[in-house]
């Protein structure tokens, strides 16, 4: 090849291979001032929730937080931007504040938990943490706050996550396992049984106690409607938590599915996609 063509090719390849790395350098910084434009106003919305969570006022840290979740999608730590929503979301679920979710409702005669958590769609045990009773008792005049719009719960498969939701909002993502092989079935379902510390029949043999280190419904179970051998329970292996190796029910951690047992009521709709 003549030696002018050669060098001529290697100018070609240099100035091409220059132009390359230039326009990669002009996407990062791009990408770098993107992301600076973007985490300016965010860190400002997390120092004013820390300072709202700080002074109590744990309404207007909720809408910083759910400010940056709108607006900055694309923010790189948005998950535990999401985390901290969710734990928010879940302290004001069990404080007495009143939100647009909820009523102060005054006691009438003939009125028991059991009976207004019934008319309002929600759990006893929620009407009494949110209102600090230490007992099932009740007593005409007595004011309570108790949260209105029904809960119901979406749970992605491929990403093994549950959505706690209330009527559209998303309130809290927990961390989930489903069923190895994809076997965990797809649909909505209502939850029918609640059960507190729940035996478990292995493969329909002899009864396991809660407390047995071989029971592997953890301290809550709640099943669905459809098929009684399907549900959404703790675990004792927290360790399994996000992936596929259930016997196709939706598995949290004992701390987590306590904290949903106490919120969603007996009905409460649960759509599970793929």
């Amino acid at each position: 090849m003549d030696q002018k063509v050669l060098i001529g090719i290697i100018a070609a390849i240099v100035l091409v291979a220059g132009g390359i790395v230039v326009h990669q350098h002009h996407k990062a910084a791009v990408a770098s001032r993107v992301s600076d434009e973007t985490n300016v106003p965010v860190n400002q919305l997390l120092a004013e929730a820390a300072k709202y969570e700080a002074e109590g006022d744990k309404l207007k840290a909720k809408e910083a937080y759910d400010q940056i979740i709108s607006n900055y999608p694309d923010y790189d730590k948005i998950e535990e931007v999401q985390d901290k929503l969710g734990n928010l979301n879940i302290d004001l679920i069990f404080s007495p504040a009143q939100m647009p979710q909820t009523v102060l409702y005054e006691i009438v005669p003939g009125d028991s938990l059991g009976k207004l958590a019934r008319k309002y769609n929600t759990t006893p045990q929620l009407i009494k943490i949110a209102n600090n009773l230490k007992s099932d008792v009740i007593r005409t005049g007595e004011r309570l706050r108790i949260w209105t719009v029904p809960f119901n719960v979406l749970i992605n498969k491929s990403q093994n996550v549950l959505f706690l939701k209330s009527g559209e909002e998303v309130l809290k993502i927990y961390h989930v396992s489903t069923g190895r092989d994809n076997i965990t079935p797809v649909g909505a379902f209502k939850i029918a049984t609640k059960i507190e510390k729940p035996v478990w029949f292995k493969n329909g043999g002899a009864p396991i106690p809660s407390e047995s280190p071989a029971n592997e419904l953890g301290s809550r179970w709640m099943g669905f409607d459809t098929d009684p051998h399907y549900g959404i329970h703790g675990t004792l292996h927290p360790e399994s938590i996000g992936q596929q190796v259930t016997d196709g029910c939706v598995r949290l951690k004992n701390a987590d599915v306590e904290e949903l047992f106490d919120i969603i009521p007996v009905g409460t709709k649960v759509v599970i996609q793929n």
